[in-house]
């Protein structure tokens, strides 16, 4: 009798065996997946970042902006923070209003301009080329790696690209603008490119960061590292600490 009940108890038992047998497992093949995973996995292509909301107050008046500014073709062998990345690309083409308004006046408000940015040393942002998002203030990873040296190379091998820490690349679609004013309309485009660089460099020197505005580079070299279809480009900002 007490070899029957013995045998009972265990049939009664091995159900909560196999039960506990099959978590423990289950629970260790997730643990080794979780192992497997790189630390930090690489952002998606086509993946929105959202940058931290802009500072609309500094301790630089805009007299004192003007006035310091310098073109800044050295930096500092240092990253920059996405703090400062965000309020470089909202004065650039930031949205100031609730109608759409931006940073930079825009002939008939057609906003012919884009915003991209070539990244190798970013707090918070891995190597790559992204694009900037005025509706949202967000960036769009586009392109995988630091591609500082290519782009340097596109802009006749100029070392300035290849020591700073991110550079701008200002474009432009002519038609945005043509479509209202005509032919006319690629000169109200390159007056606005001008509204825009200039407000990188007092965003820049507000940040006590350097930058300068380059025009010498082989257009059809930035398009293809940029893989632009309908864009110019107009000119390239590198930007970094200051020496």
């Amino acid at each position: 009798m007490e070899t029957e009940e013995l045998e009972v108890c265990m049939l009664r038992k091995k159900p909560i065996f196999f039960v506990l047998l099959f978590s423990f497992l289950a629970f260790s093949f997730m643990i080794l997946g979780v192992k497997n995973e790189p630390s930090s996995a690489k952002l998606k292509l086509d993946a929105d970042i959202k940058l931290p909301t802009p500072h609309l107050k500094s301790k630089t008046t805009v007299e004192q902006a003007l006035s310091q500014r310098r073109s800044v073709r050295t930096y500092k062998d240092q990253p920059l923070t996405i703090e400062q990345i965000s309020q470089l690309c909202w004065a650039a083409q930031g949205i100031t209003s609730e109608d759409g308004g931006r940073t930079a006046p825009s002939a008939g408000a057609k906003y012919p301009l884009e915003v991209f940015l070539v990244v190798g040393n970013v707090d918070g942002l891995e190597p790559g080329i992204y694009h900037y998002n005025p509706g949202d203030h967000s960036l769009t990873k586009k392109i995988d790696g630091d591609k500082r040296e290519n782009l340097s190379t596109a802009a006749l091998g100029q070392k300035y690209v290849l020591g700073a820490p991110v550079s701008f690349v200002i474009t432009g679609i002519y038609e945005r603008t043509m479509i209202k004013y005509g032919e006319r309309g690629i000169r109200y485009v390159h007056i606005e490119l001008g509204h825009a660089c200039q407000n990188v460099y007092l965003e820049a020197e507000a940040l006590g960061l350097g930058t300068v505005e380059m025009g010498a580079f082989e257009d059809q070299k930035v398009k293809k590292l940029l893989e632009l279809k309908d864009e110019n480009p107009f000119a390239i900002m590198p930007v970094g600490k200051k020496r």
